[in-house]
């Protein structure tokens, strides 16, 4: 199994934490920019799907507003998760959307450019393009 390597991008927001969180935490929410699907499985598993391609991910830590981290069922490395989280700049109140992923080495390029996709997709439903 190879290594994965994790990458952070930030990504300044333009809404409340309460609308973003709504994005990142829930089925509909995630629907509207993430995925094509996202169904409750059970209490705290997703099934995200793009195409036909369905994908389960377990909730293995959140806090109301603040983050939500996922970990891929089918995932074989222990420390590889993705996260979502909410900062705001305590000076000027900017907030801005941090996601932590882990890659397979040599994937970070083409994975930024695809969360970077997302999230103007993310900021397109927001209505803060």
């Amino acid at each position: 199994m190879a290594e994965k390597v994790k990458i952070q991008m930030e990504y300044p927001m333009h809404c409340s934490p309460k609308v973003l969180y709504m994005r990142l935490s829930t089925p509909a929410g995630l629907e509207e920019w993430f995925a094509d699907q996202v169904n409750l499985v059970e209490n705290t598993i997703y099934s995200f799907t793009w195409g036909d391609a369905p994908q389960n991910a377990k909730i293995v830590a959140s806090k109301d507003l603040k983050f939500i981290r996922y970990k891929w069922i089918d995932d074989e490395d222990p420390q590889a998760y993705f996260e979502f989280k909410i900062t705001i700049d305590e000076l000027t109140g900017d907030l801005s959307l941090v996601i932590i992923d882990f890659v397979s080495e040599g994937e970070q390029i083409d994975s930024a450019k695809l969360w970077d996709k997302q999230v103007h997709e993310l900021k397109h439903v927001l209505g803060s393009n």
